[in-house]
């Protein structure tokens, strides 16, 4: 499993990055054009160092011949799993071999400039680039769907670019920027309080003055109705005697349950259709190695799918 994930406080920005997703930032630059940054790295098999740390703790790194430009980790005597991944949480059979969960962290100072982070995983970044990704962004009709827009155009290029694969899982998050004052701003500001403060002190002064005035006048009032007899109340000439009462009849509390007013049950609600898209995050979701490896069995127990392949 790939992880990526920010902290925000205030200018400072901490990024961390496990596995293939990434992390781009939308800028202006010097021509106030729409530039993208990209804060993380995409922690491969095939870069020099993972695929060395790889290789020393007996891993083997190679693509396959369908997808050469994949490059995923084997196990040293097994055709498997085939991780596109050199750091990921899980995969606990390759820990031995040269895969580990160690974060890469960095860090930047925001700036005004800067206006938006994406982060996605690698189903976004395989068919989108950078640009791509932060245009879309940008054109979105509303902050709230602009991740949505993005994951929609992924899962359409996917489409077209690779018609006879299912499209990798594609998830996205838009962090906008809203930056405080500037401290030129803020400096104003204050200055502009302690102006103030007199007026304040003066409009506080009259305010109370004019309490006061209103409390007494108040208290005069009250003072004013003590004195005044208090009227006597009489029974109403229009009330029924109890036989021309009549009962109403009340319609039984049914003892069930309340059920929704929809004809549809929960059977039809879940979609067991597995040529079905099913979103998680606004992602098409799927495995990230290419075989699924037997559960690991206390003692001498093995599995029976171990034997075959061997």
């Amino acid at each position: 499993m790939n992880w990526t994930w920010l902290i925000l406080q205030g200018w400072d920005l901490v990024v961390g990055n496990l596995g293939d997703s990434r992390a781009v930032m939308a800028t202006r630059d010097a021509a106030n054009n729409l530039t993208a940054v990209q804060l993380t790295v995409d922690l491969k098999p095939n870069l020099p160092k993972e695929a060395e740390r790889i290789q020393q703790c007996r891993g083997r790194v190679f693509a396959l011949q369908d997808e050469p430009e994949v490059s995923r980790v084997w196990l040293p005597n097994n055709d498997s799993p085939g991780l596109a991944m050199a750091r990921a949480f899980g995969d606990f059979c390759l820990k031995d071999y040269g895969l580990i969960s160690v974060p890469q962290i960095s860090y930047r100072r925001l700036t005004e400039k800067d206006e938006f982070i994406i982060l996605a995983t690698d189903g976004v970044w395989d068919v989108l680039s950078n640009k791509e990704a932060i245009d879309i962004v940008a054109a979105a009709p509303s902050r709230a769907t602009a991740s949505r827009a993005l994951v929609d155009c992924a899962v359409r290029s996917w489409r077209l670019k690779f018609p006879t694969s299912k499209s990798d899982d594609c998830a996205a998050v838009c962090l906008f920027l809203d930056h405080e004052k500037s401290p030129n701003l803020v400096e104003e500001s204050e200055a502009k309080n302690e102006k103030a403060e007199p007026a304040k002190d003066a409009l506080i002064s009259d305010a109370g003055d004019k309490i006061n005035e209103d409390i007494a006048d108040v208290n005069e009032h009250i003072s004013r109705e003590e004195h005044i007899p208090e009227p006597t109340l009489e029974h109403s000439s229009t009330l029924r005697n109890v036989d021309e009462i009549m009962p109403v009849d009340e319609p039984p509390v049914s003892k069930e349950p309340e059920r929704c007013g929809s004809a549809r049950s929960l059977a039809d609600c879940i979609s067991t259709n597995e040529e079905e898209e099913w979103s998680a995050l606004e992602g098409v979701t799927r495995v990230n190695s290419l075989l699924n490896l037997p559960r690991k069995l206390s003692g001498d127990k093995k599995s029976t799918s171990w034997k075959k392949r061997r």
